[in-house]
């Protein structure tokens, strides 16, 4: 008889805990629906299945994060959420909030940032796709208290805002618009192995922010980051272009003139010795790889052919010969243009 009961209980019980089970699942998954108004919720570009998951269930729209998670897991989905907008409608059960993050249609308007634009420029392509306004990302983008809260150890946002495709909604605030790029910037950077000490990241986002305004030539990088090397190894001043004009930026006119390089800001490496106060631009993967990883060699000088391209020199002698031919040679110049380089690709 003892057997017969254990025999039941052995059995019995884990069907009836099977079923419990399956009925609360049933009930978070199918019968629970979300309450609240209609909202837009944002998938971040690169965000992690339990950042997503957590900040659905601290927004209300889901029952449970457990039951969001082994749903998830045992579809085989976790990676696969789509990033962008999505509306989650009132009365909306778990699996409409499933099924939209994963197969729906992202209701963010496309914005795409181009390598080396900076933060004034991104500004005005976000104020033109009405995602937020120009005004706003620029007193965002220099707020020292953002950078601090960002672990950026500088004053404006410049160098972290990552090049690449992104959905943001009408009208996001500035601050969510450049928290996802700075998002996205880390997860990148983290392939290069540069998540360790903020001061040496920073340095090589400067850097690299430099090399990208120098060049359009992928295959020039690695050599205009060698040649910046050597220069601060030999603590010769930088001189670059693209550093003066970003001092000046905002009141910039388009023309580069000789008085501009004599004029001292924290950012005219014609003036002053080193890296420049912070980035001028921001740079993507091939920029940060290339001052990771520069050419060896003993350039210290490069001149631009016109056509995109430079031509490199160890001597000062050299580089005069150079640029008197590429740039004071009008015929050098003639019908030549950096928009060429589309052409070589």
């Amino acid at each position: 008889m003892m057997k017969k009961y254990l025999l039941i209980f052995l059995i019995v019980v884990p069907l009836v805990s099977m079923s419990l089970w399956g009925a609360k699942m049933y009930y978070l998954l199918d019968i629970w629906s979300y309450q609240g108004p209609d909202v837009t919720f944002q998938v971040r570009p690169g965000e992690t299945f339990s950042t997503i998951n957590y900040r659905l269930a601290k927004k209300g729209l889901i029952s449970s994060s457990k039951a969001f998670h082994r749903y998830a897991q045992y579809k085989g989905v976790m990676e696969k959420f789509r990033k962008g907008s999505f509306l989650i409608k009132n009365e909306s059960n778990m699996f409409a909030v499933f099924s939209s993050l994963l197969y729906g249609t992202s209701i963010g308007k496309r914005v795409t940032i181009p390598e080396g634009k900076n933060l004034f420029e991104i500004g005005k392509l976000l104020e033109k796709k009405g995602i937020t306004s120009y005004a706003e990302f620029i007193n965002s983008a220099k707020d020292p208290m953002l950078t601090r809260q960002l672990g950026i150890p500088a004053d404006r946002i410049e160098g972290y805002l990552y090049p690449d495709t992104y959905r943001f909604s009408p009208k996001t605030k500035a601050r969510e618009v450049i928290r996802a790029m700075v998002g996205q910037f880390k997860r990148q950077a983290k392939k290069l192995g540069l998540d360790g000490d903020k001061n040496r990241l920073h340095s090589i986002v400067i850097l690299a922010s430099i090399v990208e305004k120098e060049t359009g030539a992928g295959k020039e990088r690695p050599i205009i980051a060698g040649v910046f090397h050597n220069r601060l190894k030999k603590r010769m001043r930088l001189q670059s272009d693209p550093t003066t004009i970003y001092g000046i930026y905002e009141d910039f006119n388009g023309n580069l003139r000789k008085r501009h390089l004599r004029q001292k800001t924290d950012y005219n490496t014609y003036k002053m010795a080193g890296l420049p106060k912070g980035p001028i631009s921001n740079p993507g993967l091939k920029s940060l790889g290339a001052v990771m990883n520069p050419a060896k060699h003993k350039y210290l000088y490069f001149v631009s052919q016109n056509d995109g391209t430079h031509v490199f020199s160890e001597t000062y002698k050299q580089h005069r010969k150079a640029v008197n031919f590429f740039q004071k040679n009008r015929s050098a110049r003639r019908g030549k243009s950096w928009r060429d380089l589309n052409k070589k690709k």
